[in-house]
């Protein structure tokens, strides 16, 4: 994410941020539009008969690969139920120790569903910004709904740029509690946009004044957009974090009512080490249908 949460304290912006945290000390801890139950489908479903994880093209990631899958529920017709990547266990092993962010384009396996084309893996060894938030080393799991061309185009020598990144979402398109860090056009991000945080997550509190609630991160959930739409949705999770094997943590996230595109969308995020395969799995996962 970089640059993205530069300005979360920033004056011109430190107003809004204040106001909305007042929201996070009593935030629903569910998400909008999604049930516990749905949870804990999620999370026992994807081990039981006709359930398939078909898997795409792995890459080298320190003494290990990385790759892509998907679950598809063979009794409701191969429809997803999980899109995510998967990193085997020497691939948090001899990773790059320098340098700010190292980036892996991952190809999504034939059967994922739309409106997702392709995946970018980011490893940073220092973390990011704001330092005492994000300045650990971390992955960013990201999953984009455009195209590798227009991932490319967020440039910032594209004359557009600061409109596109100030062509926000509105209204039912936006998350409850998530918002912008900063001016859009300040903090977008190239190949990438504008990463969206939830003035809910625990890491941020102390940033929004409200230490009591504070909890270093270990896993956070972000949304990204660029020209009027969300076009990522980004699970970042610690090393240290993947290193300790949660047997199988599933986080609801906070959904819009509205979808600018028909496809299967996350309503909620997991994280987990399969002992079996001897993989971690990083995912969008209680995905459901939106026209």
């Amino acid at each position: 994410m970089r640059s993205t949460l530069r300005a979360l304290l920033g004056a011109s912006y430190t107003a809004t941020v204040i106001v909305l945290s007042a929201c996070a000390a009593d935030a629903p801890t569910a998400a909008s539009g999604i049930k516990a139950t749905d949870v804990a489908l999620a999370r026992a479903g994807y081990d039981q008969p006709g359930m398939h994880r078909q898997y795409g093209t792995p890459v080298k990631l320190g003494n290990g690969m990385a790759r892509t899958y998907v679950v598809l529920d063979g009794k409701a017709g191969q429809s997803a139920v999980e899109l995510g990547i998967a990193l085997d266990e020497g691939a948090l092993d001899n990773l790059p120790n320098e340098g700010t962010e190292h980036s892996l384009l991952l190809q999504l396996p034939a059967q994922s569903p739309a409106p997702y084309q392709f995946a970018e893996l980011d490893w940073n060894p220092f973390g990011h910004d704001p330092a005492g938030v994000y300045d650990t080393p971390h992955f960013d799991f990201h999953f984009y709904a455009i195209s590798k061309a227009e991932w490319s185009s967020i440039d910032p020598s594209d004359p557009n740029y600061a409109a596109n990144a100030s062509n926000v979402p509105t209204g039912a398109y936006v998350p409850p509690f998530y918002i912008t860090p900063g001016p859009p056009a300040v903090v977008a991000v190239p190949h990438m946009g504008v990463h969206w945080v939830d003035v809910r997550s625990p890491e941020l509190q102390n940033l929004l004044g409200n230490p009591a609630a504070y909890l270093p991160f270990t896993k956070t959930f972000i949304y990204g957009s660029w020209a009027g739409r969300y076009t990522f949705y980004e699970p970042m999770v610690t090393r240290a974090y993947l290193l300790s094997k949660p047997s199988d943590v599933v986080t609801p996230i906070s959904t819009p009512q509205l979808y600018p595109l028909a496809g299967s969308y996350p309503t909620a995020y997991r994280v987990t080490f399969d002992a079996q395969a001897k993989e971690y799995r990083v995912a969008l996962t209680a995905l459901v249908s939106r026209p």
